[in-house]
């Protein structure tokens, strides 16, 4: 039996998803300018899939997976992926199933604070047996679907259908874009077109589009060093640039494309310099968690999520909980980007303004989209108050305890 919900000692309401509701209140109240506002599965498809953050994939063959799910959510994760696929072997494949069913049922009779949650199976077979051993209602959001191409995503949308009649609600489909007719160049074009096609017949059921930039690099025999981020590595940044041009315009065809994973969280021996300036950590006294950032290589992780943003994309797949912090620190919107984008929507002739900030021109028709994809943040991730650095929530985030098991 189900049981009911209770409000927990944030004083939220039974149901509600937010963004740092792990800080106390008033660490909130002292960097929030505007407070991140409860994630609304009704909202735009748009705005859940960039309130989507940083999607942690567990592998399903944990044998403490319901309450592992529940730690990683007491500790700020909102979106995670319980996975099927890479991360279990050949023959763990069934003993997985049986644990992923068993964590869903187990979180579903009882409730913490709810959250995202989405089950990566290894084939789309695998979609059906799943649903049809859980109970109603469910914790499972949707389905992360593999390899997903012009050849499978027919079977796989139809099966992600069947699988919301079944449970009587809506479920997401995020597909992984990787196979090799997207990452060649002689194809990638008639690919993703043939993608665009299918996923835009289907918008009601798309979250959001991922990229698997492992198998990307696997095609030519990369790995990434940790030294670098993925748009050093050419063939995997012009992969990126096409998904991007193809699914991620800002028109009525596109939709986010989430940022790839960060595979490092370890300490090395360096061949370069870090990628962390010493001056906003300076300023904050905060020099010595520079220095643990960036032993654990999460200068680089850094570094490649600003690059991820600049590049249109949204959100990042990671594989440790303590990367969690630093995609969720960048996601939030400063008082300046804020208030840029309300100076822009403010005008609908178009023109030009200069910023309160005094420090660029705001081009109110070319920068609209950008404007509007702020707020989207603002709304999931808040809006930082004036002086309030990514430093400042780093390491607000970092305090509360981050477990990294």
């Amino acid at each position: 039996m189900t049981t009911t919900a209770r409000p927990d000692d944030t004083g939220l309401e039974p149901g509600t998803i937010r963004h740092f509701d792990h800080l106390e209140q008033a660490t909130i109240d002292e960097l929030f300018l505007r407070r991140p506002e409860s994630i609304d599965v009704n909202w735009p498809a748009q705005r859940v899939a960039v309130a989507l953050g940083a999607t942690l994939y567990v592998p399903a063959t944990r044998p403490d997976l319901a309450e592992v799910i529940r730690r990683r959510r007491a500790g700020g994760v909102i979106s995670m992926v319980i996975d099927l696929e890479d991360a279990v072997a050949d023959h763990e494949e069934a003993e997985a199933i049986e644990r992923a069913v068993a964590a869903l049922r187990d979180i579903a009779e009882n409730p913490g604070r709810p959250m995202l949650l989405f089950v990566r199976p290894r084939s789309v077979d695998q979609i059906m047996p799943i649903v049809t051993a859980l109970d109603t209602p469910t914790a499972l959001t949707g389905f992360v679907i593999p390899k997903f191409g012009s050849d499978n995503a027919a079977a796989a949308l139809e099966a992600v259908t069947r699988a919301s009649e079944t449970l009587s609600k809506h479920l997401w489909v995020m597909p992984v874009l990787e196979s090799a007719a997207v990452v060649h160049r002689e194809t990638r074009d008639d690919e993703l077109t043939a993608l665009a096609s299918v996923l835009g017949a289907h918008r009601d059921r798309v979250l959001a589009v991922r990229i698997g930039a492992t198998d990307i690099c696997g095609y030519f025999g990369i790995r990434r060093d940790r030294d670098l981020t993925i748009y050093d590595v050419r063939v995997a940044a012009d992969v990126i640039a096409g998904i991007v041009n193809h699914l991620g315009r800002s028109d009525e065809s596109g939709f986010v494309v989430t940022g790839p994973v960060w595979e490092y969280f370890a300490d090395h021996e360096r061949m370069f310099q870090p990628m962390l300036r010493h001056t906003p950590f300076r300023e904050n006294d905060a020099v010595y968690f520079r220095q643990q950032l960036v032993s654990r290589d999460m200068d680089g992780l850094l570094r490649e999520i600003t690059l991820d943003r600049a590049n249109g994309l949204h959100g990042k797949t990671v594989i440790h909980p303590a990367h969690v912090a630093a995609v969720h620190a960048l996601s939030a919107v400063t008082h300046e980007e804020y208030h840029d984008a309300l100076d822009i929507l403010a005008g609908e002739s178009g023109g030009v303004r200069a910023s309160s900030y005094r420090n660029k021109m705001n081009e109110l028709k070319p920068h609209r989209n950008w404007a509007l994809r702020v707020i989207d943040r603002a709304a999931a991730f808040g809006v930082t108050r004036q002086g309030v650095t990514f430093v400042d929530l780093l390491t607000a985030l970092a305090s509360p305890g981050s477990a990294t098991s």
